[in-house]
Formats: C-alpha cells, structure tokens, sequence
C-alpha cells in the first residue's frame, strides 16, 4: 500500500483544558480553536489535536516525539520559557545522549510526555 499522506495529527487530552491551551501557546504553537472544548494546535507543518478530555490512564501513557533541529537550542529556548514554574506538575528533563541521536523531555500540565530530539547523521 502506498501512503501519499500530509500529516498526523494525534488527539491528546487534558486535565484542565484552559491551563493546557495556555501551556501550548506558550511553547509557540498557534491555537485554532475547532470547538469549545477542541483546539488544533500547529507550528509551521506540525500538529496536533488538543482536548477538553481527560482520561488518566489515556494520558498517562501518552508520548510525543517531535523532532527538532537543534536539540541543544530547543532545551536552551525551553530553559527560558521556565514553564515549570509557571505550571503545576510541567518537568523538564535535560538532554540525554541516546544510541540513536539526543533528546531532552517536557511533561505538560496533564502529565503527556513531549520527547525533543535530533537524530545523528547517516554515515
């Protein structure tokens, strides 16, 4: 079968909705409001649906991995949002050096795992 697919955007809940919009306007998604209790979040191509659902063991196990650039950079604009101050239960997790490439972690209001990272070059 051959894909010819655009995008993926997944569905991912939250615990308090409005506390969670602000948190992803803060990391610099812009929010298109789809409904009062939906909002499509996006940064340039990028997406994902977010929810006014909460279903714990739902987004407890739920895990993002966006791929950046410049992980080193992506922490350092991170560090500068202080979002764990900001937020009730947001942690932020510095890079870790993995056999594949780097990563660093952010946990948002509702506890969904976020993994920045970059992949090493293809040799």
């Amino acid at each position: 079968m051959e894909h010819k697919g655009k995008s993926i955007r997944p569905f991912i809940g939250a615990k308090n909705y409005a506390m969670s919009r602000q948190f992803y306007q803060d990391l610099g998604f812009q929010e298109i409001i789809l409904a009062t209790n939906m909002s499509y979040f996006k940064s340039d191509n990028l997406g994902f649906y977010l929810q006014d659902a909460y279903v714990k063991d739902w987004v407890d196990n739920t895990m993002i991995f966006m791929e950046v650039e410049d992980v080193p950079q992506f922490y350092n604009n991170l560090l500068a949002l202080d979002l764990p101050a900001k937020y009730i239960g947001v942690k932020l997790i510095p890079i870790r050096e993995q056999l594949w490439g780097s990563e660093c972690y952010l946990h948002d209001p509702s506890g969904i795992l976020w993994h920045f990272g970059a992949f090493k070059a293809e040799k």
